[in-house]
Protein backbone atom coordinates (compact mmCIF):
# COMPACT_ATOMS: atom_id res chain seq x y z
CA UNK A 1 0.00 0.00 0.00
CA UNK A 2 3.17 2.29 0.88
CA UNK A 3 4.68 1.48 -2.36
CA UNK A 4 1.08 2.33 -4.54
CA UNK A 5 0.57 5.52 -2.05
CA UNK A 6 4.54 6.53 -3.69
CA UNK A 7 3.85 5.91 -7.35
CA UNK A 8 0.36 8.20 -6.89
CA UNK A 9 2.47 10.96 -5.44
CA UNK A 10 5.05 10.42 -8.57
CA UNK A 11 2.55 10.22 -10.49
CA UNK A 12 1.15 13.39 -9.59
CA UNK A 13 4.01 15.08 -9.64
CA UNK A 14 4.51 14.70 -13.40
CA UNK A 15 1.24 15.81 -14.41
CA UNK A 16 2.50 19.08 -15.41
CA UNK A 17 4.94 17.66 -17.70
CA UNK A 18 2.15 15.93 -19.79
CA UNK A 19 -0.07 19.10 -19.34
CA UNK A 20 0.67 20.28 -23.08
CA UNK A 21 -0.28 16.89 -24.78
CA UNK A 22 -2.98 16.53 -22.31
CA UNK A 23 -4.30 19.82 -23.71
CA UNK A 24 -4.34 18.89 -27.12
CA UNK A 25 -5.96 15.32 -26.55
CA UNK A 26 -8.97 17.23 -25.27
CA UNK A 27 -9.92 18.69 -28.21
CA UNK A 28 -10.73 18.13 -31.73
CA UNK A 29 -7.30 19.23 -32.97
CA UNK A 30 -5.87 15.52 -32.02
CA UNK A 31 -3.44 13.80 -33.34
CA UNK A 32 -1.04 16.05 -33.58
CA UNK A 33 1.75 16.03 -30.98
CA UNK A 34 3.84 12.84 -31.85
CA UNK A 35 3.39 9.42 -32.84
CA UNK A 36 0.97 6.96 -31.12
CA UNK A 37 1.90 3.78 -29.52
CA UNK A 38 -0.11 0.62 -30.22
CA UNK A 39 0.53 -2.10 -26.85
CA UNK A 40 0.83 -5.62 -28.00
CA UNK A 41 0.75 -7.18 -24.70
CA UNK A 42 2.54 -10.48 -26.39
CA UNK A 43 5.65 -11.41 -28.33
CA UNK A 44 5.74 -10.60 -31.55
CA UNK A 45 4.81 -12.68 -34.14
CA UNK A 46 1.72 -13.92 -32.45
CA UNK A 47 -1.77 -13.16 -33.28
CA UNK A 48 -1.90 -9.79 -31.11
CA UNK A 49 1.11 -8.72 -32.57
CA UNK A 50 -0.36 -9.63 -36.38
CA UNK A 51 -3.25 -7.71 -36.22
CA UNK A 52 -1.95 -4.83 -34.77
CA UNK A 53 0.70 -4.16 -37.23
CA UNK A 54 -1.94 -4.88 -39.93
CA UNK A 55 -3.96 -2.57 -38.71
CA UNK A 56 -1.50 0.23 -37.62
CA UNK A 57 -0.56 1.30 -41.52
CA UNK A 58 -4.37 1.48 -42.00
CA UNK A 59 -4.48 3.63 -38.69
CA UNK A 60 -1.76 6.06 -39.33
CA UNK A 61 -2.82 7.02 -43.06
CA UNK A 62 -6.53 7.60 -41.93
CA UNK A 63 -5.13 9.51 -38.85
CA UNK A 64 -2.15 11.43 -40.39
CA UNK A 65 -0.12 10.44 -37.62
CA UNK A 66 2.57 7.86 -37.34
CA UNK A 67 1.44 4.42 -35.62
CA UNK A 68 3.84 2.88 -33.81
CA UNK A 69 3.12 -0.82 -32.50
CA UNK A 70 5.40 -1.39 -28.91
CA UNK A 71 5.22 -4.77 -27.84
CA UNK A 72 5.46 -5.42 -23.84
CA UNK A 73 5.11 -8.69 -23.24
CA UNK A 74 4.65 -10.72 -20.52
CA UNK A 75 2.34 -12.24 -17.66
CA UNK A 76 0.29 -13.64 -19.86
CA UNK A 77 -0.04 -10.09 -21.34
CA UNK A 78 -1.26 -8.68 -17.81
CA UNK A 79 2.01 -6.45 -17.62
CA UNK A 80 1.47 -4.64 -21.34
CA UNK A 81 -2.44 -4.45 -20.59
CA UNK A 82 -1.47 -2.71 -17.18
CA UNK A 83 0.76 -0.45 -18.86
CA UNK A 84 -2.13 0.89 -21.42
CA UNK A 85 -4.40 1.02 -18.49
CA UNK A 86 -1.78 3.55 -16.63
CA UNK A 87 -0.87 5.56 -19.45
CA UNK A 88 -2.35 9.01 -19.78
CA UNK A 89 -6.13 9.74 -21.17
CA UNK A 90 -4.66 11.45 -23.97
CA UNK A 91 -5.04 9.40 -27.20
CA UNK A 92 -1.42 8.56 -27.64
CA UNK A 93 -1.34 4.80 -26.22
CA UNK A 94 -3.81 3.02 -27.61
CA UNK A 95 -3.97 -1.23 -26.83
CA UNK A 96 -5.31 -4.19 -28.78
CA UNK A 97 -7.03 -5.53 -26.08
CA UNK A 98 -7.45 -9.29 -25.48
CA UNK A 99 -9.95 -11.69 -24.08
CA UNK A 100 -7.62 -13.79 -22.99
CA UNK A 101 -6.28 -11.25 -20.47
CA UNK A 102 -9.78 -9.24 -19.84
CA UNK A 103 -11.98 -11.89 -19.63
CA UNK A 104 -9.91 -15.49 -18.59
CA UNK A 105 -7.28 -13.99 -16.41
CA UNK A 106 -10.10 -11.66 -14.98
CA UNK A 107 -11.80 -14.37 -14.49
CA UNK A 108 -9.27 -16.72 -12.76
CA UNK A 109 -6.48 -14.78 -11.58
CA UNK A 110 -6.77 -13.43 -7.72
CA UNK A 111 -6.06 -10.26 -8.60
CA UNK A 112 -4.91 -7.93 -11.32
CA UNK A 113 -3.84 -4.26 -11.24
CA UNK A 114 -6.70 -3.11 -13.30
CA UNK A 115 -10.40 -3.15 -13.66
CA UNK A 116 -10.75 -5.06 -17.20
CA UNK A 117 -14.02 -2.80 -17.80
CA UNK A 118 -13.38 0.43 -15.86
CA UNK A 119 -9.70 1.40 -16.01
CA UNK A 120 -10.06 1.20 -20.07
CA UNK A 121 -12.18 3.09 -22.80
CA UNK A 122 -12.92 0.00 -25.15
CA UNK A 123 -13.83 1.62 -28.63
CA UNK A 124 -15.04 -1.84 -30.00
CA UNK A 125 -13.92 -5.34 -31.48
CA UNK A 126 -11.80 -6.41 -33.99
CA UNK A 127 -11.84 -9.84 -34.34
CA UNK A 128 -12.54 -12.86 -32.96
CA UNK A 129 -10.58 -16.45 -32.92
CA UNK A 130 -12.58 -19.39 -31.98
CA UNK A 131 -10.84 -22.75 -30.28
CA UNK A 132 -10.42 -26.06 -31.95
CA UNK A 133 -9.78 -29.60 -30.07
CA UNK A 134 -7.15 -30.88 -32.23
CA UNK A 135 -5.74 -34.66 -32.35
CA UNK A 136 -2.74 -36.02 -34.51
CA UNK A 137 -3.66 -37.05 -37.99
CA UNK A 138 -3.03 -40.80 -36.68
CA UNK A 139 -4.90 -40.65 -33.39
CA UNK A 140 -7.89 -43.18 -33.13
CA UNK A 141 -10.28 -40.35 -32.39
CA UNK A 142 -11.88 -39.82 -35.53
CA UNK A 143 -14.80 -37.80 -33.72
CA UNK A 144 -15.69 -36.15 -30.41
CA UNK A 145 -18.15 -39.05 -29.92
CA UNK A 146 -15.05 -41.44 -29.82
CA UNK A 147 -12.66 -39.27 -28.22
CA UNK A 148 -15.01 -38.40 -24.93
CA UNK A 149 -16.01 -42.16 -24.72
CA UNK A 150 -12.12 -42.68 -24.49
CA UNK A 151 -12.16 -40.30 -21.49
CA UNK A 152 -14.68 -42.57 -19.64
CA UNK A 153 -12.51 -45.50 -19.74
CA UNK A 154 -8.83 -44.23 -19.27
CA UNK A 155 -6.93 -40.83 -19.07
CA UNK A 156 -7.16 -38.45 -22.13
CA UNK A 157 -4.84 -35.76 -21.83
CA UNK A 158 -5.04 -32.40 -23.40
CA UNK A 159 -2.73 -29.64 -23.53
CA UNK A 160 -3.59 -25.94 -23.41
CA UNK A 161 -1.63 -22.54 -23.27
CA UNK A 162 -2.11 -22.44 -19.13
CA UNK A 163 -3.89 -23.05 -16.38
CA UNK A 164 -6.83 -20.33 -16.57
CA UNK A 165 -6.32 -19.99 -20.23
CA UNK A 166 -9.75 -20.51 -22.61
CA UNK A 167 -8.56 -23.75 -23.84
CA UNK A 168 -8.72 -24.76 -20.28
CA UNK A 169 -12.38 -23.38 -19.29
CA UNK A 170 -13.21 -25.27 -22.50
CA UNK A 171 -11.69 -28.61 -21.94
CA UNK A 172 -13.13 -28.18 -18.20
CA UNK A 173 -16.60 -27.60 -19.42
CA UNK A 174 -16.28 -30.50 -21.73
CA UNK A 175 -15.23 -32.84 -19.43
CA UNK A 176 -18.80 -31.55 -17.08
CA UNK A 177 -20.91 -31.23 -20.20
CA UNK A 178 -19.44 -34.88 -21.80
CA UNK A 179 -20.26 -36.41 -18.37
CA UNK A 180 -15.92 -37.85 -17.93
CA UNK A 181 -13.81 -38.07 -15.21
CA UNK A 182 -10.69 -38.56 -17.01
CA UNK A 183 -9.84 -35.89 -19.00
CA UNK A 184 -6.92 -34.48 -17.85
CA UNK A 185 -5.41 -30.99 -18.42
CA UNK A 186 -2.19 -30.20 -19.09
CA UNK A 187 -0.79 -27.03 -18.88
CA UNK A 188 1.88 -25.38 -20.99
CA UNK A 189 3.65 -22.10 -20.98
CA UNK A 190 2.13 -21.31 -24.16
CA UNK A 191 0.73 -23.01 -27.61
CA UNK A 192 4.18 -23.77 -29.50
CA UNK A 193 5.14 -26.52 -26.44
CA UNK A 194 2.29 -28.06 -26.36
CA UNK A 195 2.00 -28.56 -29.50
CA UNK A 196 5.69 -29.84 -29.94
CA UNK A 197 4.35 -32.49 -27.14
CA UNK A 198 1.18 -33.21 -28.89
CA UNK A 199 2.85 -34.23 -31.68
CA UNK A 200 5.37 -35.89 -29.90
CA UNK A 201 2.52 -38.38 -29.09
CA UNK A 202 3.16 -36.85 -25.50
CA UNK A 203 -0.31 -35.98 -25.08
CA UNK A 204 -3.33 -37.25 -26.64
CA UNK A 205 -4.75 -33.93 -27.60
CA UNK A 206 -4.73 -30.08 -27.49
CA UNK A 207 -7.40 -27.00 -27.15
CA UNK A 208 -6.07 -24.15 -28.86
CA UNK A 209 -7.29 -20.91 -31.13
CA UNK A 210 -7.53 -21.79 -34.71
CA UNK A 211 -5.18 -19.43 -36.13
CA UNK A 212 -2.18 -21.55 -34.68
CA UNK A 213 -3.83 -24.57 -36.21
CA UNK A 214 -4.79 -23.28 -39.40
CA UNK A 215 -1.93 -24.59 -41.80
CA UNK A 216 -1.43 -28.06 -39.98
CA UNK A 217 -5.27 -28.83 -39.93
CA UNK A 218 -4.79 -27.65 -43.73
CA UNK A 219 -1.73 -30.13 -44.45
CA UNK A 220 -3.22 -33.14 -42.94
CA UNK A 221 -1.09 -33.35 -39.28
CA UNK A 222 -3.81 -32.60 -37.35
CA UNK A 223 -7.08 -33.78 -37.04
CA UNK A 224 -9.85 -31.20 -35.64
CA UNK A 225 -12.47 -32.62 -33.87
CA UNK A 226 -15.08 -29.71 -32.89
CA UNK A 227 -14.79 -25.73 -33.13
CA UNK A 228 -15.81 -23.43 -30.49
CA UNK A 229 -17.68 -21.23 -33.33
CA UNK A 230 -21.02 -20.12 -33.63
CA UNK A 231 -21.14 -22.01 -37.03
CA UNK A 232 -18.92 -23.97 -38.82
CA UNK A 233 -16.07 -21.91 -40.03
CA UNK A 234 -15.69 -21.16 -44.17
CA UNK A 235 -11.80 -22.00 -43.81
CA UNK A 236 -12.28 -25.17 -42.65
CA UNK A 237 -15.95 -26.60 -43.50
CA UNK A 238 -15.28 -30.11 -42.26
CA UNK A 239 -14.75 -29.48 -38.47
CA UNK A 240 -18.19 -29.96 -37.27
CA UNK A 241 -18.90 -27.22 -33.96
CA UNK A 242 -19.34 -28.08 -30.64
CA UNK A 243 -22.76 -26.71 -30.68
CA UNK A 244 -24.19 -29.34 -33.33
CA UNK A 245 -22.61 -31.85 -31.88
CA UNK A 246 -24.99 -31.28 -28.41
CA UNK A 247 -22.15 -28.97 -26.60
CA UNK A 248 -23.43 -25.53 -27.01
CA UNK A 249 -22.06 -24.14 -23.71
CA UNK A 250 -18.97 -24.63 -25.76
CA UNK A 251 -19.75 -21.87 -28.08
CA UNK A 252 -17.08 -19.25 -27.76
CA UNK A 253 -14.31 -17.13 -29.36
CA UNK A 254 -11.00 -15.09 -27.99
CA UNK A 255 -11.82 -11.46 -29.33
CA UNK A 256 -9.50 -8.55 -29.86
CA UNK A 257 -10.23 -4.71 -29.74
CA UNK A 258 -9.36 -1.08 -29.44
CA UNK A 259 -8.89 0.06 -26.50
CA UNK A 260 -7.69 3.02 -24.66
CA UNK A 261 -7.11 4.18 -20.92
CA UNK A 262 -10.20 5.49 -18.95
CA UNK A 263 -11.21 9.63 -19.53
CA UNK A 264 -10.47 9.31 -23.21
CA UNK A 265 -11.65 12.49 -24.09
CA UNK A 266 -15.22 11.98 -25.97
CA UNK A 267 -13.62 13.59 -29.55
CA UNK A 268 -10.63 11.03 -29.49
CA UNK A 269 -13.05 8.23 -28.43
CA UNK A 270 -16.16 9.05 -31.11
CA UNK A 271 -12.94 9.37 -34.13
CA UNK A 272 -11.63 5.95 -33.32
CA UNK A 273 -14.91 4.44 -33.01
CA UNK A 274 -15.90 5.08 -36.07
CA UNK A 275 -12.28 4.21 -37.24
CA UNK A 276 -12.94 0.84 -36.52
CA UNK A 277 -15.33 -0.97 -39.19
CA UNK A 278 -12.74 0.99 -41.82
CA UNK A 279 -9.99 -1.02 -40.61
CA UNK A 280 -12.04 -3.58 -40.44
CA UNK A 281 -12.56 -3.14 -44.58
CA UNK A 282 -8.38 -2.96 -45.03
CA UNK A 283 -7.79 -5.58 -47.58
CA UNK A 284 -4.36 -7.01 -46.17
CA UNK A 285 -6.34 -7.37 -42.75
CA UNK A 286 -9.00 -8.89 -44.37
CA UNK A 287 -7.10 -11.50 -46.31
CA UNK A 288 -4.83 -12.11 -43.56
CA UNK A 289 -7.52 -13.07 -41.28
CA UNK A 290 -9.35 -14.88 -43.10
CA UNK A 291 -6.49 -17.37 -43.60
CA UNK A 292 -6.31 -17.26 -40.06
CA UNK A 293 -9.78 -18.01 -39.86
CA UNK A 294 -10.45 -15.21 -37.74
CA UNK A 295 -12.61 -12.49 -38.52
CA UNK A 296 -14.94 -9.97 -37.22
CA UNK A 297 -18.11 -10.35 -35.63
CA UNK A 298 -21.24 -8.73 -37.85
CA UNK A 299 -21.54 -6.95 -36.47
CA UNK A 300 -18.67 -5.62 -35.05
CA UNK A 301 -19.18 -4.71 -31.44
CA UNK A 302 -18.48 -1.24 -31.03
CA UNK A 303 -18.62 1.38 -27.93
CA UNK A 304 -21.52 0.45 -25.45
CA UNK A 305 -21.98 -3.06 -26.85
CA UNK A 306 -18.23 -4.30 -26.86
CA UNK A 307 -18.51 -3.18 -23.08
CA UNK A 308 -21.46 -5.31 -22.93
CA UNK A 309 -19.60 -8.11 -24.30
CA UNK A 310 -16.72 -7.80 -21.80
CA UNK A 311 -19.13 -7.36 -18.97
CA UNK A 312 -21.24 -10.47 -19.92
CA UNK A 313 -18.39 -13.10 -20.96
CA UNK A 314 -16.75 -11.46 -17.81
CA UNK A 315 -19.78 -12.88 -15.46
CA UNK A 316 -19.85 -16.02 -17.71
CA UNK A 317 -16.68 -17.48 -17.29
CA UNK A 318 -16.25 -15.89 -13.44
CA UNK A 319 -19.03 -18.06 -12.37
CA UNK A 320 -17.07 -21.13 -14.44
CA UNK A 321 -14.01 -20.52 -13.01
CA UNK A 322 -15.85 -20.42 -9.65
CA UNK A 323 -17.35 -23.63 -9.95
CA UNK A 324 -14.79 -25.38 -11.08
CA UNK A 325 -12.35 -23.86 -8.65
CA UNK A 326 -9.65 -22.42 -11.33
CA UNK A 327 -7.37 -20.00 -10.16
CA UNK A 328 -4.25 -19.27 -11.44
CA UNK A 329 -1.43 -19.20 -9.01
Amino acid sequence: MQRRHLLGLTAGLALPALAPRAGLAQGKDWPQAGSIRLIAQFPPGGLVDTIARLIAPSLAQQLGQTVVVENRAGAGGVIGTDFAAKAPPDGYTLLVSHASVHIYSAATLPSLPFDPVTDFTHMGMLVEAPNVLVVKANSPYKTLAEYLDAAKTKPIRYGSSGIGSAPHLLGVMLGAEGKVTNLDHVPYRGSAPAMQDLMAEVIESMIDPVTTNVQLLKDGSLRALAVSSPQRLPQLPNIPTFAELGFGKLTSAQWLGLSGPKNLPPPIVERLTALIPVLLETPTLKLRTEELATVPRKPSPLGPDFVKVIRDELAIWTAIAKQFNIVQS
